[in-house]
């Protein structure tokens, strides 16, 4: 049975400011010490939440991806967190998955957040991304994302490898302090109904809207027991995963066998 390492950046962020924010991330990355192999920064980590996709987008080959390309090869880690970018003459809040050959994919967050105007300034995905790693098959997610638990919502069984479609939820955000008991109840809830992992990424900090976020970053099992959770300050944290513990949950817990049929699109 394989093990996962993930580390989270739960931070401040510079408002709208990318150059700040690209070294203070790389500052932090370095001071890391425990072995990882994953690293995961929250939504937008270069700009803050940020309505003026025009000022700050950049292309997939721009700076910000030649950082992270950067990163993951000397580091030997993947690193994961949403940039703004520009394509096809439409701007997306994209979540980049960077691994250390430079590869990567990338997920468009599917649910934009009206509420901040969020959906007049950026497209929408229409496609989940699951990412696999030593086995472990992580649902990547961004922020606003959580609130829809259809989208979540795990398959009963992957037709070819005849098991649940995924093993971890990472989500990352910022996610305002107002709001942190729905985000914290909606980590528990997902992780719950999916008998999966769910590692939530928040900043910390007050941005440039004057909105206040006090991260509560989370790690939380399958039986939605909160294995880390952080409030109010910034902080870097390091956890193993373990594979075993995660089939023994399922194996003693069969509710999946029991959950409805449905397919997303």
């Amino acid at each position: 049975m394989s093990s996962l390492t993930i580390t989270s950046i739960q931070t401040n962020l510079y408002w709208e400011d990318k150059q700040s924010n690209l070294k203070m991330l790389e500052q932090k990355i370095h001071s890391i010490e425990d072995k990882t192999e994953i690293i995961v920064l929250p939504e937008m980590f270069s700009t803050g939440f940020c309505m003026q996709p025009k000022l700050f987008a950049e292309k997939m080959d721009g700076e910000t991806i030649g950082w992270m390309k950067d990163i993951c090869q000397h580091y030997g880690i993947i690193l994961t967190g949403s940039i703004i970018i520009e394509e096809d003459n439409k701007f997306y809040n994209r979540l980049i998955w960077m691994l250390p050959t430079g590869d990567f994919g990338y997920y468009d967050k599917r649910h934009l957040f009206a509420y901040a105007g969020e959906n007049n300034f950026y497209t929408a995905g229409n496609k989940r991304l699951i990412a696999s790693v030593k086995g472990w098959k992580i649902n990547l997610q961004i922020c606003y994302d959580l609130r829809f638990p259809v989208w979540s919502r795990q398959k009963t069984f992957d037709k070819e490898m005849n098991s649940p479609e995924y093993d971890l939820i990472i989500n990352v955000a910022n996610w305002p302090a107002k709001r942190s008991h729905a985000w914290k109840t909606l980590l528990c809830a997902r992780a719950i109904e999916n008998q999966a992992y769910i590692i939530g990424v928040n900043r910390v900090g007050t941005d440039g809207n004057n909105i206040f976020h006090s991260g509560n970053s989370l790690v939380i099992d399958p039986l939605g027991e909160v294995l880390y959770h952080v409030a109010e300050e910034e902080d870097i944290s390091t956890i193993t995963l373990q594979k075993e513990k995660l089939i023994e949950i399922r194996e003693r817990f069969p509710f999946l066998n029991d959950a409805d049929q449905f397919t997303i699109s």
